[in-house]
């Protein structure tokens, strides 16, 4: 006797693309083999009977009756996918001896641009039981066994936006379990298409920049905050995710001591180092603290009881004020700015400039760094601050913590004057996603201004002077650190261990640089961290002044803009790393527009 059923017919699930509708996450078609236990009367005999027709090993077929004994009897279970077309057409002509089993055309996730964009995009997964916990009124479809939904990423943050909703069929089955015929269906929604602010062509070449190097490199628009590469190295391929990853790939990806699985844009959180003196330099103008113009001997480190807290610079810097302290990244100046302000200023100019703040954006584990002032000593460590702590606080080490992410919104909030938040969605369904507004920085635009041109002068005088560019459309202004791992130790050194780069790779320093162009009309601020790179002047200014070029420029930035002196070299390093077109001898031109 024959009998109706009715089928969830799976949504088709959104697409995720760029901010000029470049296909970051996609759907292909997925030929593949489902059972319905209800019909197939002895659904071992039968899985038995079509492993002698396609491939299908023995523990597949154990995953696809544990499946079903999970499941409603009625629910189709995905038996075999991504199947030749070869495999449907003899699934199909041997039906009458395979009840319940049907070939079927299906969608697949599958990601055109790989590692390069995986810690953006995330990846899909087969539905788990955990995840169906987690879920207060989960959707039906949810029930499909292999139904996909984000695990990572924006695929899983805007998880209802892309998944759609489901369908249904009404069907006739008959006593053998074949579909007879279709009496009605109720098609679904779609999922709903979303635009990044991410613009491919960057994000691609940031992770080709940063190759072989544990790094991570975040570039935002000064204008509007929109977040055009967040670019986490090494990357891993997304696909591998999407149906399950081999325990092999899964063991080397774990293992990997440059942590391929970590988001370390919006995750990974570094003592600032360096990159931090401004906000102490601007924490202190504003107080009243210091003035412009004040002055502080540095004789290479300074006294506070029986310890030395010492400049990077052993002979020390002599007579420094605001501007040179900033250019020649002076420690012992900073020792001085933070013991006049004291912790709880400069936790507040961090939080007013993008630091301490987990920023609102559609990714997991977005990390809040670590600001502290005297209250969170007290109640994290059960101390007092002291003296010291201020000292450590001045260059941006001790207690301190920040991620490439909000470094990248303090460069731009710095550059721009104005309170811009992070911003990674563009448009969703085709309407765009409003700008939120971004206010001035209650922060003296004198005082701003000075500490710019301390930056200015990093680029153009000081520590990443062989890091500039000399276009004169183009100038960048930037700010070099060095995030100290650990101190050398005394047994180090009596076995002849003086230096950073002595030191096995994961004992060294992280190497920093934050940056902003152009100087005179800022429109991009970037962020870069080579993990264990030592110096930030040498590891990771020259990474992201090549990014920031390829932001300004719309492509790797022409050789007439470096100096003079380093334009073979550049040459030859881009000839060695992937040919590229090279852009007009003309493109002194502005950036681009991407509003």
């Amino acid at each position: 006797e024959n009998r109706i059923n009715i089928r969830l017919l799976p949504p088709a699930r959104g697409n995720i693309l760029d901010r000029d509708g470049r296909l970051l996450a996609g759907n292909r078609q997925n030929y593949r083999i489902v059972m319905v236990r209800e019909q197939a009367g002895d659904p071992a005999a039968v899985l038995a009977r079509l492993a002698t027709i396609i491939d299908l090993p023995q523990e597949a077929r154990d995953r696809v009756l544990r499946e079903m004994m999970a499941r409603s009897a009625f629910v189709p279970v995905v038996v075999a996918e991504h199947l030749s077309w070869d495999d449907v057409v003899r699934v199909a002509a041997n039906s009458p001896v395979l009840p319940g089993v049907e070939p079927e055309v299906g969608l697949s996730r599958f990601y055109p641009d790989g590692p390069s964009t995986a810690h953006v995009v995330g990846y899909v997964g087969p539905v788990s039981e955990r995840d169906l916990e987690k879920l207060e009124d989960p959707d039906p479809v949810l029930q499909i066994p292999r139904f996909q939904i984000g695990k990572t990423g924006v695929e899983e943050r805007l998880e209802p936006l892309l998944r759609g909703h489901a369908g249904n069929q009404r069907i006739e089955v008959s006593a053998a379990g074949r579909v007879m015929r279709e009496l009605g269906r109720t098609e679904g929604q779609s999922g709903r298409d979303v635009n990044l602010t991410i613009d491919a062509e960057l994000q691609i070449y940031a992770m080709q920049r940063m190759e072989g190097q544990s790094a991570a490199a975040v570039v935002i628009d000064v204008q509007n905050g929109d977040i055009v590469a967040l670019a986490s190295a090494p990357g891993f391929d997304p696909s591998s995710f999407v149906f399950g990853i081999r325990s092999g790939e899964w063991n080397a990806l774990l293992n990997d001591e440059y942590r391929p699985l970590s988001n370390k844009t919006v995750a990974g959180t570094y003592p600032p180092g360096s990159t931090f003196k401004m906000c102490v330099a601007l924490a202190a103008l504003e107080t009243g603290a210091a003035r412009p113009g004040d002055t502080v001997f540095c004789g290479g480190s300074t006294s506070l009881g029986k310890r030395r807290f010492h400049c990077w610079k052993h002979g020390g810097h002599g007579t420094v004020d605001m501007r040179r302290s900033l250019s020649q990244s002076c420690d012992v100046f900073y020792y001085e700015m933070a013991r006049r302000v004291g912790p709880d200023a400069i936790s507040a100019m961090a939080h007013k400039l993008g630091l301490g703040i987990a920023h609102d954006l559609p990714m997991p584990a977005v990390a809040a760094g670590n600001m502290p002032d005297a209250e969170w000593k007290k109640i994290h460590r059960s101390e007092k601050w002291t003296t010291g702590d201020s000292f450590n606080y001045g260059i941006g080490q001790g207690f301190t913590l920040a991620s490439p992410l909000q470094l990248a919104v303090y460069a731009a909030r710095i550059a721009g004057g104005r309170s811009i938040a992070p911003r990674l969605v563009r448009a969703v369904g085709g309407e765009p996603v409003e700008i939120p507004t971004a206010e001035p920085l209650a922060i003296a635009p004198k005082h701003l201004e000075v500490v710019r041109g301390g930056m200015f002068a990093v680029s153009n005088e000081g520590t990443a002077y062989r890091s500039r560019f000399v276009d004169p459309a183009n100038l960048m202004a930037g700010k070099t650190g060095t995030s100290q791992v650990r101190n050398i130790t005394a047994a180090e050194r009596a076995a002849g261990v003086t230096r950073n780069e002595q030191l096995p790779w994961n004992r060294r320093d992280h190497a920093l640089f934050v940056a902003f162009a152009p100087y005179d009309n800022p429109r991009y601020a970037i962020a870069q961290i080579v993990e264990h790179g030592g110096g930030g002047s040498a590891a990771a200014a020259p990474i992201a002044r090549d990014i920031l070029g390829f932001a300004l420029y719309g492509g790797p930035a022409p050789l007439s803009a470096y100096p003079a002196e380093q334009r073979g070299a550049i040459e030859a390093e881009r000839a060695a790393r992937e040919p590229q077109a090279e852009p007009d001898a003309s493109a002194g031109v502005p950036a681009r527009d991407r509003a």
